[in-house]
């Protein structure tokens, strides 16, 4: 068999440029490496201070230069000043990860990087990272150092119970959490003093399934200074950080409003909420309101989306879907999507890719609560799981959730649930057409069994 000779085999590879402007940027913590192309600069290399001043310089010549797009890779946090200063300037920013931009081996200095990134730039063979427009990325910037708050609080929670069992006060085993209603009035009372374990027991409240007898006997320990100021100190520090997440929410809810204010008001009604329990670390505004007021749709209707992961979801991958093509497009960018390894016209690998975003990681344990529930998505998740195992059940029903989503940003989707019954009618009447097929290709016919009727006197 002759094999057809490439174009690049006869002399210079026939890659034509499609960004002549370009320029790239190796991103370091003290200093950044800039290449323009060699025809225009005498110094077509240049480094810069990582500065501000240095990086308004760095702008300034970059214009002279005549560069109108620059590509940059995402190296820890040192690339943002550098991304926001130039995007100020009017540039074009890509934003690339580093493995797709990996230099030749054995020429690893910061010119070569730079150099590497402005040849593979005007070739056009880089992609752009996601990034949100500046106002949706100042909502995920709140979001995420709620998170952060959230989980130095969790470590406090954890010293408070250290302390009540260093005094032998099983207060977290007789109610459900510590830092409820119950939990923090006890608390409270052993730091202000109070050691008496019938006075103790009178902060039950009434929803407390825990009876004060029980709570009373739980409360009787051995009281010592240095666990109790371990004690205060931690209920302290909880409080603090409390105090920190409610300034975060105001902040979150203010970005909801400036969000909302840049679309047309809704005329219809919100939707009825499907659940009205309080979760715990909720937020101090109604998110629901807020989300459908910015968006026109109420993404809580879709099961498995709360507020908090409706927000999560907003926040990380914006209100603009039209940024990927269509619903797989999304998938795969959220890592949620088979993956496609051919080689020989044989499939080496489908899995996943492995990934660490915490939109993935949130529609997972979304599909992992939903499984539990009477719904059509918890019939496919269940389903699934007992076929393929749990693990590949969460990932597509994961994936099923985030294309709900997509479809109700993108085109105003309406979600209403079939029912459990939907998909395991759908399953058995697929599986009985693949044994009616099977069966007429086999010479045979199926037929419907007949209740027998049964015989009397027989026991």
């Amino acid at each position: 068999m002759k094999v057809p000779k490439s174009r690049g085999a006869t002399g210079g590879a026939d890659i034509s440029v499609v960004h002549p402007h370009a320029a790239g940027i190796d991103i370091g913590a003290q200093f950044h490496v800039v290449a323009v192309g060699p025809g225009r600069d005498p110094e077509p290399v240049r480094s810069f201070r990582s500065f501000t001043k240095e990086l308004h310089d760095l702008a300034n010549w970059l214009k002279q230069a005549g560069v109108t797009t620059v590509a940059m890779e995402s190296t820890g946090v040192y690339w943002i000043p550098v991304f926001e200063i130039l995007e100020a300037h009017g540039f074009e920013v890509v934003l690339v990860n580093a493995r797709d931009a990996k230099n030749v081996p054995g020429r690893k200095t910061d010119v070569n990087d730079a150099q590497w990134l402005q040849k593979l730039h005007s070739y056009g063979l880089l992609r752009a990272s996601f990034r949100p427009r500046q106002d949706v990325a100042t909502l995920r910037s709140y979001l995420r150092q709620r998170e952060r708050l959230l989980e130095y609080a969790a470590a406090h929670i954890q010293h408070m119970q250290k302390a009540l069992m260093q005094m032998n006060l099983q207060l977290h085993h007789v109610v459900q959490d510590v830092t409820g209603v119950t939990g923090m009035k006890i608390i409270r009372a052993i730091v202000a003093g109070e050691r008496n374990a019938e006075e103790l027991a009178r902060h039950r409240d009434a929803r407390c399934k825990a009876s004060a007898e029980t709570i009373r006997d739980a409360l009787i320990g051995n009281y010592q200074a240095e666990h109790v100021f371990e004690l205060t100190q931690a209920v302290a520090l909880y409080d603090f950080y409390q105090t920190q997440v409610a300034q975060c929410d105001e902040r979150i809810e203010l970005a909801l409003k400036q969000l909302q204010a840049n679309v047309e008001p809704v005329t219809a009604p919100l939707p009825a909420a499907r659940h009205r329990t309080k979760q715990p670390n909720s937020f101090g505004f109604d998110v629901r309101a807020a989300l459908y007021g910015m968006l026109g749709v109420d993404l809580t209707q879709i099961h498995g989306l709360g507020p908090y992961v409706a927000l999560k979801l907003v926040a990380e991958c914006g209100n603009d879907m039209s940024r990927w093509p269509t619903a797989k497009h999304f998938t795969s960018w959220l890592c949620l999507a088979p993956g496609n390894k051919i080689s020989g016209g044989k499939i080496l690998s489908s899995k996943t890719r492995r990934s660490s975003s915490s939109v993935a990681a949130a529609l997972r344990l979304a599909a992992v609560t939903i499984g539990r529930t009477d719904t059509a998505l918890g019939g496919f998740y269940r389903r699934l799981s007992a076929r393929i195992g749990k693990a590949k059940a969460v990932t597509a029903t994961a994936r099923k959730i985030a294309v709900l989503f997509y479809n109700t940003l993108r085109y105003g989707m309406e979600y209403v649930d079939p029912g459990a019954a939907y998909y395991e009618e759908r399953y058995r009447q697929r599986v009985l057409n693949n044994l009616t097929r099977r069966a007429e290709s086999l010479g045979y016919t199926l037929q419907v069994k007949t209740a027998t009727p049964r015989a009397e006197g027989v026991s």
